[in-house]
């Protein structure tokens, strides 16, 4: 059973920067990829950006060249480095992994989602 686990959400002042961290146990070294998504008070949640096996990315337009998904080879967590944050990337994360998927994806069905980490830019 794959579960994932997230951290690092905070309260930070728009410009600054944070980082996510999610860890999936039970995802293995099988071909999967992982993703991070935000929802909004009212609003649709949406992809972030996400991390194939072999470490291809994608990302979301509005965050492009501030926002960095990656994997740290030692603890095989998947993290989120968020800089020059917006009142805008205000909301919860959420960490979410699948199986089966040889590319990055931010419309895959993931199977498996974490509880979420909140971040308010003010």
């Amino acid at each position: 059973h794959v579960q994932p686990v997230e951290s690092g959400g905070d309260s930070v002042q728009a410009g600054g920067s944070l980082r996510l961290s999610c860890k999936a146990s039970g995802i293995g070294s099988v071909v999967h990829c992982m993703a991070w998504f935000r929802q909004a008070p009212g609003k649709e949640r949406e992809g972030v950006a996400s991390l194939a096996s072999d470490s291809t990315t994608t990302y979301a337009d509005s965050v492009k060249g501030r926002f960095t998904i990656s994997r740290d080879v030692i603890t095989n967590a998947v993290n989120l480095q968020m800089t020059n944050l917006k009142p805008e990337d205000t909301g919860m994360y959420f960490c979410a992994a699948d199986f089966g998927c040889w590319q990055p994806s931010l419309t895959r069905d993931y199977g498996y989602w974490g509880q979420g980490t909140q971040v308010t830019v003010s």
